[in-house]
């Protein structure tokens, strides 16, 4: 029952934050053009859809691109938080907090400043892919002992690797050219603006193909949660499961930030209360948290374009305010349920 009521919210929640994003803006939009330019965008004529040619650019070329890309890194996102959770067996760990956007984010912009195309295109999302793969597994190797994971040890780890990131990037500020900079400036503030659809739709078949990957794991993921002995016992190859993982957890957080710059917390906040709803059965949290991931950003980025008329507010600060206080509040029932306030 709290199931099918989530899909149900989570269904109603996408379709009216889709609307509403492609309606608000410098340009108003009534919603039975978005409905009626949607229609005819998949080639099904009707009466709805705009006949000024400036309204059906506006949709075409810069909200609906937007949108998608919402979509798709609200997912990536909340996905790879929710497989980093299962596979540290810590409901604090998530790819901004543990620094795995941060080495993301450096990759990209060394492909950035030192102009390295040997990949085209997919150049500097290659690179962001190769920053989250070394964070995450530095992350894995360094918080680890004796089979489980030390919510301080995961939280200093993260602290040094956002501190390395950060070293990082603002060395490459001192060394790149005005162009570098700016885009380096944009990995750290996080924005959704000048979304493509090429880089859209990029990002979009990464997190479908990564939330896909997530679901066929979720039943071994189930077993990890157990306690790896008992996994073990069971048939589990626990080792190879979380190798699999962290290349996933790096892929769908560098597509993510290769595009967008570093967003935090969503991989925090969405599969938590996913989990919260609707019990520990990581089928259903990673299910939830494409969608509910996709719900956050898709009001964050229109919060972002809104509050301030004429302003683009850099949408990864809109996130930490939501997350901030929430990692703090999960943080301290973690502290109270091990007596660490005593």
């Amino acid at each position: 029952m709290r199931r099918t009521a989530l899909v149900v919210g989570l269904t109603i929640t996408l379709v009216l934050g889709v609307v509403l994003s492609a309606m608000a803006g410098q340009l108003a939009v009534a919603p039975s053009e978005v409905i009626g330019s949607l229609l005819r965008a998949i080639g099904i004529q009707n009466e709805w859809a705009p006949d000024d040619p400036v309204t059906e650019a506006a949709l075409l070329v810069v909200r609906f691109p937007r949108i998608l890309m919402a979509l798709a890194v609200g997912a990536a996102l909340a996905v790879a938080g929710a497989v980093m959770q299962a596979i540290f067996g810590n409901p604090l760990a998530e790819p901004g907090v543990v620094g795995v956007s941060s080495g993301a984010a450096l990759g990209a912009a060394i492909g950035i400043v030192f102009g390295l195309t040997a990949l085209g295109g997919w150049s500097v999302a290659a690179l962001a892919f190769l920053g989250g793969l070394v964070a995450t597994l530095l992350v894995y190797f360094m918080s680890r002992a004796n089979g489980r994971t030390e919510v301080v040890t995961l939280l200093l780890t993260g602290i040094a690797v956002n501190a390395f990131g950060g070293a990082g990037l603002a060395l490459l500020l001192f060394l790149g050219d005005s162009a570098s900079r700016e885009q380096i400036i944009f990995w750290q503030l996080g924005s959704l603006n000048g979304s493509r659809w090429q880089e859209a739709i990029i990002v979009f078949v990464v997190a479908a193909i990564g939330s896909v990957v997530a679901v066929s794991i979720a039943r071994r993921l189930d077993l990890l949660s157990l306690g790896e002995r008992n996994a073990r016992h069971l048939g589990l190859n626990v080792e190879r499961l979380r190798i699999w993982s962290i290349v996933l957890v790096a892929l769908l957080t560098g597509a993510a930030v290769a595009f967008c710059g570093i967003i935090a917390f969503v991989g925090l906040v969405v599969p938590h209360i996913i989990r919260m709803i609707i019990g520990p059965s990581h089928r259903g949290v990673i299910i939830g948290s494409a969608f509910g991931g996709g719900a956050l950003m898709l009001f964050a980025d229109l919060a972002a374009r809104t509050l301030i008329p004429g302003a683009d507010l850099p949408i990864g600060m809109l996130t930490s305010l939501i997350g901030g206080p929430f990692f703090f509040w999960l943080l301290f029932r973690a502290r109270q349920r091990s007596g660490g306030w005593a």
